[in-house]
């Protein structure tokens, strides 16, 4: 076993990170990273992936992947949606593309249900 504490969560900063194979998971939040990437990320940097894997950055199109309900719209978003200029942020529960959806007007959206294209 390794004598030496894991690093503290990239996310929370929590100190009660352990290893689970490969893995750093962190029981607090429960983000799961590997320490090699940890010391390659740049400090503030983080990497947003849709959900096939592409990397997204401002101003990209995605395609929502999946239909999704919208509180208070008696229609939801169906998937094969195209949004335009997306803008990337540090939103709540996941969400962290913002964006403008015609007949829906802005929104947030998670990464995970969307494709780059």
């Amino acid at each position: 076993m390794n004598d030496t504490a894991p690093p503290p969560c990239p996310e929370c900063s929590g100190a009660y990170a352990y290893e689970m194979g490969a893995l750093l998971v962190c029981p607090e939040c429960g983000h799961e990273w590997t320490p090699a990437a940890q010391s390659a990320d740049v400090p503030g940097e983080r990497v947003i992936k849709d959900a096939v894997g592409n990397v997204l950055a401002d101003g990209d199109s995605v395609t929502v992947v999946k239909g999704l309900k919208v509180k208070g719209h008696p229609t939801g978003i169906k998937a094969g949606t195209k949004v335009r200029n997306i803008r990337l942020v540090d939103g709540v529960d996941g969400h962290d593309i913002d964006c403008k959806i015609d007949g829906f007007g802005s929104m947030q959206l998670k990464s995970s249900v969307v494709r780059k294209g």
